[in-house]
């Protein structure tokens, strides 16, 4: 099994000390865990250093992680960015959402959570939560009444394929349901990422959400 490499970046010395040691308890995380106290440290130190995951605060001196997350999208689009904070604001998770942020967490989250987070962004390139669906309802409600319906950009296999993506299966397991290869998903969902210029699945869920795509919609 290969461990995923994670960076933590907040500027709460002990808050970090602590997540970073409860993280090395998990089997699948690779104890050796990077820390920085801004983004500026925490670019400076994956540059020569590669990682899987970093865990980001929003507010931060030097660098906050709304600017490390939009430097990382740029030069590191194979890094998942998962957000740790205490803003809770639907229209700050939606900004971060449309920057291309792989997952979002409050820091009142129970420990495990974001070790489940970690390992979801990994294999399914998001990781959908409580807060997250909030803020993809809100923003459904705020388009549904005056939307176009941009569906016929997907054919019907993307369209199956996306919901399950939705559902939080992995490209594995969405080959196994649909009794099709794991690059033909894959194809699927680069095709999608093409069609609908999304940066990543982040921006294929956000899209079912504003478009009805999912069943309780």
């Amino acid at each position: 099994m290969e461990l995923i490499r994670v960076c933590i970046a907040d500027d709460h010395k002990l808050f970090r000390r602590l997540t970073i040691a409860y993280l090395q308890s998990a089997p699948r995380i690779d104890s050796n865990i990077m820390e920085a106290d801004n983004g500026r440290e925490l670019l400076r130190k994956i540059r020569n250093n590669p990682v899987d995951v970093v865990i980001l605060d929003i507010s931060m001196p030097i660098m906050g992680g709304e600017e490390a997350a939009a430097i990382l999208l740029n030069r590191y689009p194979n890094i998942k960015i998962v957000m740790l904070t205490i803003n809770d604001s639907p229209g700050k998770i939606l900004e971060l959402m449309n920057q291309g942020v792989h997952g979002y967490l409050l820091k009142d989250c129970e420990p495990e959570e974001l070790v489940i987070a970690i390992e979801s962004v990994t294999d399914r390139d998001f990781y959908r939560n409580t807060i997250v669906e909030k803020a993809l309802k809100y923003t459904e409600r705020n388009v549904k009444s005056g939307r176009k319906r941009l569906l016929d950009d997907l054919t019907n296999r993307e369209k199956e394929i996306l919901r399950h993506i939705c559902e939080e299966f992995t490209t594995k397991e969405i080959g196994l349901r649909l009794s099709i290869s794991q690059k033909t998903v894959e194809n699927h969902r680069m095709n999608m990422l093409q069609k609908l210029s999304a940066r990543n699945t982040v921006g294929l869920v956000k899209y079912a959400y504003e478009n009805g795509l999912l069943p309780n919609n």
